[in-house]
């Protein structure tokens, strides 16, 4: 018996498949555990383990490099809930130091968020008892004291809302000091629940749905001229354009608005201000293609804009450089990130692979099941390039062979610069034939040196089918277009979490 193992053979796991596999450094797989997490059940693993595995992970890496990686969750992935938990969790190990009141300060980017600290702590402290925020931890209780400061009356009026824990309760917890008198009132507010009701595309509505109208085409001509006002007002937000375009279809508003909605939505500062995740505007994008509505199809061209608007700082590669871009469509990823989304893994790992094609000159772009098939779709419309493959996902089975892409490369004697893999890494053979995607590529590293292959892992369960550290493999994990920026940091020599320990607290 071997006591002193070698780190090749420590490094070897067996995935959800029970497929052999590679176990990732504990900071990639917090890395890859963070970027993926909507702190909801996955396919392989239920929320409770996912955070579980979280907390173990976070006490196997250094404090400092959790905090950045709680604000590049927050500020790059634009991802809410799990910065929180990262805070928490970190503030229940922490040494005393201000690294937890400094990370608070800079994920706290919404009032709301405020409460949303709170509420997580008394959750995971597994507070039961009358007064749940009791001993509230010192760095976190800084830190929102620094947030409380960041705020005027709209946004604290905009997020006043009827929670467990409400903001009033978080200024008595938190005990804020007003940075002047205008402030002070504005707390003084908060207390006395009389913030001012805000001027908001919700309020608005709200307010409209409450009155009584003769008949059904007045109420229907009041919605009409609500929704024209609020778009001439330009005071909707980006998001809000994007989940509300049938509901202003539906209104009827004029022609004229229409062509104001699709300008909004594909006015280029605003795309590239709205930091929204790729794949909202291909929920969008179906939603608006299912409206019977003649404006539709105008809507669905400004949509198919906006993508691409959002992929421009994608470096993507010339046509000296051969690249493959593969998406797995395997029954694993065909699961919603949340409960409250009907976004799949699926349909991520397609927006993602045609954001990069859009940005590449010269792909072989595809999808693998039970096989590898090779789809050839124009560069420019990325939206409904992602419609054209998810109609296609049948034809190629729902295992999760990627070792085809490899092998396919072998057969035809293809050499190939870079390899794109979107999947969620649970790689297995249903073939049962030995070939696995580690040997697949050791053979083309023969025949084709320069070869790179990079994982973009989507569901971050915690092993690779590729061991990451040797052969030009590479892991690259979320569900952003900021992804890309990892990958940039990559081909200049950086390693996979560069971006994140480049941030400073």
């Amino acid at each position: 018996m071997r006591f002193n193992e070698t780190t090749k053979e420590t490094a070897k796991t067996l995935n959800y498949e029970g497929a052999k596999a590679y176990k990732m450094s504990p900071e990639m797989e917090l890395y890859s555990a963070v970027v993926t997490c909507m702190v909801d059940d996955s396919y392989y693993e239920a929320a409770e383990e996912r955070l579980v595995r979280i907390r173990e992970l976070i006490g196997k890496c250094k404090p400092e490099f959790t905090a950045k990686l709680a604000v590049y969750a927050r500020t790059a992935m634009n991802m809410r809930s799990i910065p929180v938990v990262l805070a928490v969790e970190l503030a229940k190990i922490s040494s005393g130091n201000d690294l937890v009141q400094r990370l608070v300060s800079n994920i706290v980017r919404r009032a709301d968020e405020i409460t949303e600290v709170l509420a997580y702590y008394q959750t995971a402290n597994e507070r039961t008892e009358t007064k749940k925020l009791n001993r509230l931890s010192k760095q976190l209780q800084k830190g929102l004291q620094q947030a409380f400061n960041r705020f005027d009356e709209y946004q604290f009026a905009k997020y006043n809302r009827d929670t467990a824990v409400k903001l009033r309760d978080a200024l008595f917890i938190v005990h804020p000091k007003a940075k002047d008198g205008a402030q002070q009132q504005i707390f003084n507010k908060i207390v006395d629940n009389k913030l001012d009701t805000p001027y908001t595309w919700e309020t608005e509505l709200s307010a409209l749905g409450q009155q009584n109208f003769e008949n059904a085409e007045a109420k229907a001509a009041a919605f009409r001229a609500k929704w024209e006002e609020l778009l001439d007002s330009g005071k909707v937000g980006y998001m809000a354009l994007l989940r509300n375009i049938r509901n202003i279809l539906q209104a009827n508003v004029s022609a004229e608005h229409v062509k104001e909605l699709c300008k909004a939505l594909s006015f280029p500062d605003a795309v590239r201000k709205s930091k929204q995740l790729p794949f909202r505007f291909l929920s969008a994008y179906r939603e608006t293609s299912k409206i019977e509505n003649g404006f539709a199809p105008q809507i669905m061209d400004a949509l198919e804009k906006a993508a691409a608007i959002s992929s421009e700082n994608i470096a993507g590669f010339d046509e000296n450089t051969r690249v493959v871009v593969a998406c797995d469509v395997s029954g694993s990823m065909q699961c919603t990130i949340s409960q409250r989304s009907s976004i799949q893994n699926y349909d991520i790992g397609l927006m993602l692979g045609m954001l990069l094609k859009n940005r590449c000159k010269n792909v072989i772009s595809g999808i693998f099941g039970n096989t590898w098939k090779v789809v050839n779709l124009p560069s420019t419309c990325i939206l409904s390039n992602v419609d054209a493959f998810y109609k296609r996902e049948g034809e190629v089975g729902y295992s999760t062979n990627g070792y085809l892409v490899v092998k396919d490369l072998l057969d035809r004697k293809l050499e190939m610069n870079k390899i794109f893999i979107f999947t969620d890494c649970q790689m297995w053979n249903s073939r049962g034939d030995g070939e696995t995607m580690q040997r697949e590529w050791s053979k083309y590293k023969k025949i084709c040196p320069q070869a790179k292959l990079y994982l973009f892992d989507l569901s971050g369960y915690g092993n690779t089918p590729l061991n990451i550290a040797e052969k030009d493999v590479y892991l690259l994990a979320g569900w952003s277009d900021k992804v890309f920026d990892t990958l940039a940091a990559l081909e200049k020599g950086e390693n996979g979490l560069a971006e994140i320990n480049k941030i400073v607290l």
